[in-house]
């Protein structure tokens, strides 16, 4: 037993995959089982308190890796964390759009977080477990990460904010086509076992709320495809990237309540975030150029560039009226969410 909790798994010994593992159960049990038995309307203290305690948990987390793997570990993993966070701003957007849409309760909003959790903790296994596997086999590939980086941030600074229609999505269309939904809202059930109006006999039926977690599911791997290869500008670490991955998406979902209630007052961010994808970008060229960035440089310039964004948006919309977030338009990249 001891030699398999030593064995090697993508760079890292099993028990330390095991370590994270626990963590994150145990923090998804305290949340759903302790303090959101009851579905009840998350308040934006609340939220705050909670995404305090998440960004408590993964700075103890990154703090630990400091000390057992080093300090460079560490920097990679709080760059990582921060890009992140981030980048995944932007789901703020389009989750408060999908919700609206649905005319999902706010009782019930967390549900949805909360379930859509489990499935981003699987598709980013997946999506890291397949980067890390072709920057192994493929160093080149990074590259194509870069370039993408660029690419992806040069077009975000000037495209034109567009909301989505979601009718058009063709997701949302596939799955009304194939599935059975309910004309409403069933609590906070995404399935129920109503009688078919045809034959009268009792089937399975999904709801709206199961509906929006789909949606959702598909937004967060949307914004994946910029910041996994965005963290793996950072490190090529399989366990740096992902834990950090997942503490940062857990904190923003935590936060969302609070972010969708002033998200109007961040107009400016996307312009740092596009930057902060060019800098990563051109980081992996310009290694052969002059040598590489230390990981302190790239955290400060990551992080001034966020907190650069935040003040001039706060400072620009400081007499801005409140308005419902779900109103504003998402980030250029939701366009996507029409295909």
């Amino acid at each position: 037993m001891t030699e398999f909790l030593h064995t090697s798994f993508l760079g890292q010994a099993v028990w330390l995959w095991l370590v994270f593992a626990s963590v994150v159960v145990a923090l998804l049990a305290f949340d759903l089982g302790v303090l959101h038995r009851d579905d009840h309307e998350i308040g934006i203290r609340e939220s705050l308190w909670l995404s305090g305690g998440y960004i408590g948990a993964a700075m103890l987390f990154g703090g630990w890796l400091w000390w057992l793997l080093g300090a460079q570990s560490g920097l990679d993993y709080f760059t990582g964390f921060m890009i992140e966070k981030s980048l995944s701003m932007d789901n703020v957007f389009v989750i408060a759009m999908i919700f609206s849409f649905f005319a999902i309760p706010g009782q019930y909003q967390h549900r949805v977080l909360f379930w859509g959790i489990l499935g981003v903790i699987v598709l980013r296994a997946l999506m890291i477990g397949l980067g890390a596997a072709l920057v192994t086999q493929f160093s080149w590939v990074l590259y194509v990460f870069g370039a993408f980086l660029l690419l992806t941030g040069i077009k975000m600074l000037w495209m034109t904010n567009h909301t989505p229609d979601l009718e058009k999505n063709l997701l949302l269309r596939w799955l009304r086509g194939h599935l059975r939904v309910t004309p409403g809202l069933y609590g906070n059930a995404f399935f129920v076992r109503a009688p078919h109006p045809a034959t009268g006999r009792s089937v399975t039926w999904v709801t709206p709320l199961f509906l929006a977690l789909c949606m959702v599911e598909f937004v967060d791997l949307i914004f994946a495809v910029d910041s996994v290869p965005a963290i793996f500008a950072i490190t090529t670490d399989p366990f740096i990237v992902y834990t950090s991955n997942i503490f940062a998406i857990l904190g923003l979902r935590a936060l969302y309540f609070a972010l969708a209630a002033m998200i109007h007052r961040f107009a400016y961010l996307k312009y740092a975030l596009a930057l902060v994808l060019v800098f990563i970008g051109g980081k992996i060229f310009l290694v052969n150029l002059v040598g590489k960035i230390p990981s302190l440089l790239s955290l400060g310039i990551t992080a001034g560039l966020i907190a650069g964004g935040v003040l001039v948006s706060l400072w620009k919309t400081r007499g801005a009226a409140s308005q419902r977030p779900a109103d504003q338009a998402p980030d250029a990249k939701a366009r996507t969410l029409e295909r």
